[in-house]
This record gives C-alpha cells, sequence and structure tokens, in this order.
C-alpha cells in the first residue's frame, strides 16, 4: 500500500459552498434553508470573515464563510459557516464557535451559526458553549452536521445523489484512505463514473469533478494513471468533457493556487478552445485579483460555446466599483 499526499479539504469545501449555498443548506440544514427568500440574491461577506476571525488562525480558517441573506419575512440575516475538519476532538471548538457568533453579531444583529464535522470520531458532537460566575451566565447553541452520520449515502441513497453528497462520499472516503493511495484511487474513480452515468450537464460534470479532484489527492505516478484512464473512458463513450489541457490547467489550480497561475489557467484553457484570446479580454484577465472569481471563469471556460459567451459572463460578474 501507497501512503497519500495531504489531502485539501477546506478548499473543497469552500469552493463548494460558495457555488451554491441553497443546495448547501437544503442538504444539510433545511430548517435554516426554509428560512430564507431565494427570490434575492445572497452576498458572501470575505472582508466581514476576516474581520471577526482571530488574527492568529485568519490563515487556517479558509473554509470559514459569511454570508449575507434575505428571509422570507423581508429581514436580513448573516449565516456564519464554519468547517471543522480534524481528526481528533478539539476542546476550544465550542469557544471559538461562541467568539466568532458574538463578533458577527456586532456586525449584524441577526446571526445563524452552523458547523460541519468532519472528524472521525463518532461520539464528539459539541453544539453548545455556556459559563456561568457570580450570577451571570451564558448558553450558545448551534446547529452542526456530522459527516460521518452520511456514511452509505452512496449505497442507500443514489437517486438523491447530488453535489454535497458527493463531496460528504469524498471526504470520507479520503479520510479512510490516508495509508492507502490505491483504495483512494478506487472510490474516486467510482465517484468520477457516476458522474458521466447520472446523465450531468457538462458544467456540473466539471464543477464535480474540481472538487473530487482537488480533496481525493493521489500521488504523481497514481494520479498519471487515473487521468489516463479517465481519457480513455471519455473516447470510449464519446463523452470528451475534459481534454488533457483542461486537466492541466486544473492540477496547477490546485497545487499553486496563485493568481498568477489561475489567470494562466483561464487563458490557456480558452487559447486552446477558440484559438487566440482577444487583447482587451486578455487584459481584463490578468487584472482580477480575486482567485475565487478566476476558479468560477475557468470552469466558464471549459464549459462555454464561445468566446462570446465568455465575454458576457465576464461582464455580468464584474464587481461593482
Amino acid at each position: 500500500m501507497t501512503a497519500a499526499p495531504n489531502a485539501n479539504y477546506d478548499q473543497a469545501w469552500k469552493e463548494a459552498i460558495e457555488d451554491d449555498l441553497a443546495e448547501f443548506l437544503a442538504f444539510f440544514f433545511p430548517q435554516v434553508y426554509d428560512l430564507i427568500d431565494w427570490t434575492r440574491e445572497y452576498q458572501s461577506l470575505d472582508k466581514e470573515l476576516q474581520q471577526i476571525t482571530p488574527n492568529a488562525e485568519a490563515g487556517e480558517r479558509v473554509a470559514d464563510k459569511l454570508f449575507q441573506v434575505w428571509r422570507r419575512d423581508g429581514e436580513a440575516t448573516y449565516i456564519l459557516i464554519h468547517i471543522e475538519v480534524q481528526s481528533q476532538e478539539d476542546s476550544q471548538f465550542m469557544e471559538r464557535m461562541y467568539i466568532y457568533h458574538y463578533r458577527s453579531f456586532d456586525i449584524h444583529k441577526q446571526v445563524i451559526s452552523l458547523a460541519i464535522l468532519g472528524d472521525e470520531r463518532q461520539n464528539w458532537r459539541p453544539n453548545s458553549y455556556s459559563y456561568e460566575l457570580g450570577g451571570c451566565s451564558v448558553r450558545f447553541e448551534f446547529p452542526t452536521a456530522k459527516l460521518l452520520d452520511y456514511e452509505g449515502l452512496w449505497e442507500n441513497d443514489p437517486e438523491n445523489f447530488n453535489v454535497f453528497a458527493a463531496l460528504v462520499v469524498a471526504h470520507l472516503k479520503t479520510k479512510a484512505t490516508t495509508q492507502n493511495a490505491e483504495e483512494r484511487e478506487r472510490w474516486k474513480w467510482n465517484l468520477v463514473q457516476s458522474l458521466y452515468e447520472r446523465g450531468y450537464n457538462q458544467e456540473k460534470i466539471i464543477r464535480l469533478f474540481r472538487l473530487i479532484d482537488w480533496m481525493m489527492t493521489l500521488p504523481a505516478s497514481i494520479q498519471q494513471s487515473f487521468e489516463s484512464k479517465f481519457k480513455s473512458y471519455q473516447e470510449e463513450r464519446k463523452m470528451p468533457i475534459l481534454s488533457n489541457i483542461e486537466l492541466r490547467a486544473m492540477e496547477a489550480g490546485r497545487q499553486e493556487g496563485t493568481l498568477r497561475t489561475a489567470r494562466e489557467s483561464v487563458l490557456e484553457v480558452l487559447e486552446v478552445r477558440f484559438n487566440e484570446v482577444p487583447p482587451a479580454l486578455r487584459t481584463l484577465i490578468n487584472q482580477i485579483e480575486d482567485i475565487s472569481r478566476l476558479k468560477q471563469l475557468l470552469i466558464s471556460a471549459i464549459s462555454i460555446d464561445s468566446l462570446a459567451d465568455f465575454q458576457q459572463i465576464m461582464e455580468s460578474n464584474r464587481p461593482a466599483n
């Protein structure tokens, strides 16, 4: 058996939640989903999240997310999503949830704190924080989702296998195969095959493939074998959704994560698909400073039908000055 490289859990979860907050809440926290008016756009609040995150931990909490949403009753509400991915109990976790909550409360008086527990301890289920001193007491409770509770999801409910069901399976199988890269590759292959067999459209296959590939990291030699098998699978079924150049672009983004690499990945895919990129469009892409926006543009570059459609997406998603 071959040990597998460290997995990138946080980035995969963060990107999935950024892509579809509604599906995330519907899957894990339906009671929260039902509170929200989904006809109105929600907003990701990364700058506000930086304000409430302790400086010492700012670089570690990359999976935490803060959103502003609108409730069905018309009130604005903040949703703080805290992703805790670890293999053992953390005695500071409940206090940290409380700190993040009251710092969010300082910004906005309506806050819902949620936690995803991705650890391997079945009995560790923190959902509250409290203290009492001199007649003064505080008790803070928060909803959690324990990923271990979703074990067997693939086998037991194949009809409802959505983005977050796939991510849960990828997460659990990645943790279960830390010392067995060959077994991880088998699970990764099964997951990727299922994307095609379920009849998903091109964009959804690309999004799910990206998340699975990002989390279920493999040693270089096994990854090469996986990609060769994947290419043959596409060719046999005449479904060339992801080419070698697109796979390499995803690989570069997964490994580096820098703005320069992300920009080059978008431009490289556009050049391969449409032969050339107009200078004005190239300049716009090279001016983007938001890594998450570049990730979204990479997916669009892979799946879009024309450069004109890509430019429309660029315009529609351009941040306000």
